[in-house]
């Protein structure tokens, strides 16, 4: 195999390769050996057939096959002899004109280079960590909402009217230009005013009703409604309404404790305060991690290849005009190009996720197993039923792996350099911390 590098520009590389003819045809005299001990012709004794014979038979199967193994690895040996750490997947061409069995076979390769990247004193980085204490009032209106949704319903008195957060049960049935459809009939229904249990305008329209009353609840239902043959459609329903029922919260004590796993009211507080504590210390820990972002994105500078670059803008923009968009749900549009607003935000996210896999590498944290497959139950909960079979699939298929391994990964990586730098935490008030991650994230826009 002759190698010529023909561009070497910042990271950019080229090379132009030939792979002879003699190497080619005996990989192919190699292959058609291999496969002789086992073939078994008419006329001859197993692993005797005549390899002319063969050759003729298989010659041109073999050699596309052949063809394959030796550009893969006439690219992997050129990146191992030069030591180099592509971006990405080095673009491969065959150059050789109608290439046939006895010809040379010439090859472009190119691809861009990970840059050097330099190292950073994290004792140098210099935080502040908003830090919010769960004020007792918010505990109380998360124990709160815990009675109201633990709340039970009694009938109303004889001619009272409906409010919101009443309990009815109804009898219902829907039409479509006269004609009742699936799924739009039951009996002795229990809806929830203001629950948005339905479709908007419905539950309106059943506020201020007495038991007994029939009313003709009109609606259309949505363009993006989940089944098709509904979407868009004016529809008509005919609602008997049976009975009022008034909300009652449930009382705070023991015993609606326990029917959370709480040994008593006290244990309850406890771990609501907890979960309360949880999501500032949360919101803390998003606020310092872009402060530290902000911070390494200032202290380093490099070459960032350029492609790496064009993709992650490509991808923001797609995300962004799918965001400002979202009536349309597939890929069928024209193409969108990045502003350089876009290609700003793509330069950072690319220079940081450098800086942080360098960092991870040399300091060698890696993502668990354990965290892995904890991860993946996580989001396997979204799919009831099915968690096993998502499982499966995440294991089985190496994106979908990756991305969920990558904000571990990041997430690791950044503890570890908080835990380097000069962290100093200051106490403030819910207010100020929303205000906090309200400036980053316009920044960020």
């Amino acid at each position: 195999m002759q190698v010529t590098e023909t561009k070497s520009e910042g990271l950019r590389r080229e090379y132009a390769v030939v792979i002879g003819a003699a190497e080619i045809d005996a990989k192919v005299v190699d292959k058609l050996q291999n496969n002789r001990e086992t073939f078994a012709m008419k006329g001859f004794r197993k692993g005797k057939a005549p390899l002319a014979v063969m050759r003729k038979m298989f010659g041109k199967s073999l050699l596309g096959e052949t063809v394959q193994e030796l550009v893969d690895g006439a690219v992997k040996d050129l990146v191992a002899r030069h030591e180099m750490r592509p971006a990405m997947q080095p673009d491969v061409r065959i150059t050789t004109a109608n290439f046939q069995e006895g010809d040379d076979l010439t090859l472009e390769v190119a691809m861009e280079l990970l840059p050097e990247i330099p190292e950073v004193d994290y004792a140098d980085v210099a935080l502040e960590r908003l830090v919010v204490e769960a004020p007792e009032s918010e505990v109380e209106e998360a124990l709160n909402k815990i009675a109201e949704s633990s709340a039970t319903y009694a009938p109303r008195e004889e001619g009272a009217v409906s409010e919101t957060k009443d309990q009815l049960s109804i009898d219902f049935a829907g039409k479509i230009d006269g004609v009742a459809f699936e799924g739009g009939t039951a009996e002795d229904f229990p809806l929830v005013l203001g629950s948005g249990q339905f479709i908007p305008g419905f539950e309106d329209q059943l506020l201020g009703k007495k038991a007994g009353e029939e009313v003709a609840v009109k609606v259309t239902f949505p363009e993006n409604y989940g089944a098709q043959n509904l979407a868009g459609k004016e529809a008509v329903f005919d609602v008997v309404v049976k009975e009022v029922r008034a909300p009652a919260k449930a009382e705070l004590n023991d015993e609606l404790a326990k029917k959370f796993g709480a040994a008593d009211l006290a244990e309850l507080r406890a771990r609501v305060a907890e979960r309360v504590k949880a999501e500032y210390d949360s919101a803390s820990r998003a606020h310092v991690k872009r402060r530290l972002l902000d911070a390494l994105d200032e202290k380093v500078s490099f070459e960032l290849p350029p492609t790496m670059v064009r993709v992650e803008a490509d991808s923001i923009a797609h995300q962004l005009w799918h965001e400002e968009h979202p009536e349309e749900h597939g890929h069928n549009h024209g193409s969108i190009e990045p502003t350089d607003e876009h290609k700003k935000i793509a330069e950072r996210r690319v220079r940081l996720g450098l800086l942080l896999a360098q960092i991870g590498t040399v300091n060698q944290i890696a993502v668990s197993e354990q965290e892995l497959n904890q991860a993946i139950f996580q989001q396997a909960r979204q799919y009831p039923g099915q968690e096993r079979e998502f499982f499966q699939w995440v294991r089985g298929n190496q994106n979908a792996l990756n991305q969920v391994q990558a904000p571990i990964f990041e997430d690791k990586v950044v503890d570890f350099i908080l835990g380097k730098a000069k962290i100093t935490d200051k106490t403030v008030s819910k207010e100020e911390l929303e205000k906090a991650l309200a400036e980053l994230e316009e920044a960020e826009l």
